[in-house]
């Protein structure tokens, strides 16, 4: 471990008439740190799909640049577990920021230098390193999100930080478009315009990363604070046991992660979660245009509704975690799923020629499935000690990315290629099922409860 990733240490405590005061100040600013520079990451998640149409007419095909496609998530996918080991026994302020910067650089480079953008081969190393890069966002996040916020009150305070990716890869669309334009006229000399996608939003990321540095703190006692649990008289356990003592990389895989039933229990509920997501998400413009008619404008908007109504969703599935099963997921995450497979059905069964009931389904589809993308990733932050909660967190993500959303895009595809659409929402409709009767095995677990002493 590098000497300035370490964990800050631990200070003298503050006087008592301070610690009030200095909490509340100080979980505003590494909330709202958290959140920037998480939506900073995805500023660069979604940019070469931009590119792609402008890289199209050089000669590349769907198939090939497909292909560079894929590197990130199955990049994103391992390094969110491997990094978030790393981000375990690392201070959250120094790596969320550098992963954030890491990642703004590689898609400098592929904006600023053509070679990096000339075959698929390097197309793919390029975005591998960018999906390895972003890996490093989800981590540090969790870190600082145990250690600031309570188990009663981390649904509500996840559900918000979590909307964070919305907000950016809402924001990138137009930030990268005005890049293309930009950079439309000022070429350098040498590029060709659509590289704005990849420099632009690369910019606006770096100054996201300055902010967030400024803003994160890594624990409260960094900072001469009690725990967050002494300080809001909350405890995750009955023997009030705060949990704080920084763990070797064998005793988070081996005592508290690899060994513990409840996080494989999620991580096989994340491929069902994913499965769906990315089902319904990936293929919705080519089933509203192959099956439903729509044109090319109208299922953008509907790929957008989808987007933009998971905001709202995954804030009230937080809320309805803490505030009506306090602190339980298992029960919210049913009921939204539950929710979720009925709409799927609507989203299949509606006859073309009802463009209203598509979105509509579509839109409930959106409103209902961040909130258990949200949940799977909160409960590997409660079943495990502060210390090992990005490890945690890593797994299901690791699960959910190779499992879910890669599967998502193969075993769909395969399926409607060769037995129809029929076929193909039979399929997800089955995996929503099998995603809401997952939420079932851990509906009476809170907090950490489960953890080993």
């Amino acid at each position: 471990m590098a000497n300035f990733l370490k964990p800050a240490k631990h200070i003298d405590p503050l006087p008592e008439e301070q610690v009030d005061d200095t909490y509340k100040k100080l979980r505003l600013k590494v909330f709202l740190g958290i959140f920037l520079g998480y939506a900073g990451y995805y500023l660069l998640r979604k940019n070469f799909s931009l590119a792609m149409p402008a890289l199209i007419d050089e000669g590349f095909s769907k198939t090939e640049l497909g292909f560079a496609l894929s590197a990130i998530s199955i990049a994103y996918g391992f390094s969110k577990f491997i990094m978030g080991t790393v981000s375990d026994r690392s201070n959250a302020r120094i790596f969320l920021t550098l992963g954030l910067v890491l990642t703004a650089i590689v898609n400098l480079l592929m904006g600023f230098i053509p070679v990096l953008t000339s075959s698929v081969f390097i197309m793919f190393i390029m975005l591998f390193l960018n999906g390895w890069f972003q890996g490093m966002g989800w981590p540090p996040s969790g870190r600082v999100l145990v250690h600031w916020y309570s188990v009663s009150e981390r649904g509500s305070k996840t559900a918000i930080w979590n909307v964070a990716h919305n907000v950016g890869g809402g924001l990138m669309a137009p930030i990268a478009l005005l890049g293309i334009s930009i950079t439309g006229t000022l070429t350098f000399g040498y590029l060709k315009g659509f590289e704005g996608v990849f420099i632009y939003p690369a910019i606006i990321a770096l100054i996201i990363a300055f902010v967030s540095y400024i803003l994160v703190r890594d624990t409260p006692q960094s900072m001469g604070l009690p725990p967050i649990e002494d300080y809001r008289n909350d405890y995750p356990n009955k023997e009030q046991q705060t949990l704080e003592v920084e763990l070797t990389t064998k005793e988070i895989l081996f005592k508290y992660v690899l060994n513990n039933k409840w996080v494989w229990m999620i991580a096989v509920a994340n491929i069902f979660v994913y499965f769906v997501r990315y089902g319904v998400l990936d293929w919705a413009p080519t089933y509203l245009s192959e099956e439903k008619g729509f044109d090319l404008n109208a299922s953008g908007w509907a790929y957008f509704l989808y987007e933009w109504a998971g905001i709202p969703g995954t804030l009230l599935c937080g809320y309805i975690s803490d505030k009506v099963f306090k602190g339980r997921r298992g029960p919210a995450g049913f009921i939204f799923m539950l929710g979720v497979t009925i709409a799927v059905v609507v989203y299949w069964l509606n006859p073309p020629g009802n463009p209203l009931v598509d979105n509509m389904a579509l839109i409930a589809i959106g409103f209902l499935i961040y909130g258990p993308v949200m949940l799977i990733g909160l409960q590997a932050l409660d079943y495990v000690p502060k210390k090992a909660a990005g490890t945690a967190a890593g797994l299901t993500g690791l699960f959910g990315y190779l499992g879910g959303a890669v599967m998502a895009n193969i075993i769909m595809g395969l399926t409607v290629d060769k037995l129809g659409w029929d076929s193909g929402f039979l399929l997800l409709t089955i995996t929503s099922i099998l995603a809401m009767l997952s939420f079932i095995f851990t509906w009476n677990k809170r907090g950490q409860e489960v953890v080993k002493s």
